[in-house]
């Protein structure tokens, strides 16, 4: 008879090192960027009204970071396979995009293009909850607070963009900015 129980230690494992490189990347590019209120750009920018205390997007990045490592974990390992090629594939496009966000609205003050990026990044992170969703279920799930504090960031970069016409050091005519 076959052993039918999968032994969850590989996953914890792999994740002593996706959780800490997605965190410490994250994290330095927010450093580089210089995002957040300590920006003078940015601080003196008009912010939508249900925009979240400031010391809020830290602890959701840092969380959702976390939950994004565990979820890279769980699928590096399951058995290779067409889907987890194209899942990680989609992770790791998607996480590029969710990198390079900060250094292009907060450092380059590109507010239409962070747009763009947030768009396409939230397209990719859907491809890949299907994708996850399709080798791991807990993956996909892991996945979903992400997709939707992405909705909320969405809605904030266009909201920022629209309440600040001529802060936007390139615009592309998509929020007025």
């Amino acid at each position: 008879m076959a052993n039918d129980t999968r032994s969850d230690r590989g996953i914890w494992k792999k994740a002593l090192i996706t959780v800490p490189a997605i965190v410490i990347v994250g994290f330095l590019m927010g450093i580089v960027s210089n995002s957040g209120f300590a920006n003078g750009w940015y601080a003196d920018l008009a912010k939508p009204s249900f925009q979240p205390p400031g010391w809020a997007f830290g602890a959701v990045w840092t969380t959702l970071y976390t939950m994004m490592g565990i979820a890279l974990a769980v699928v590096l390992d399951a058995p290779p396979s067409a889907e987890r090629s194209r899942g990680l594939f989609l992770f790791g496009a998607q996480l590029v995009l969710n990198f390079a966000w900060s250094p292009i609205f907060f450092g380059a003050h590109r507010i239409d293009l962070a747009l763009v990026v947030i768009l396409v990044t939230s397209a990719l992170v859907t491809a890949t909850i299907i994708s996850f969703w399709r080798i791991r279920p807990l993956a996909a799930a892991l996945l979903l607070p992400y997709l939707a504090w992405l909705c909320l960031a969405t809605v904030l970069n266009h909201e920022t963009g629209r309440l600040n016409p001529g802060a936007d050091s390139h615009p592309l005519g998509l929020t007025g900015a």
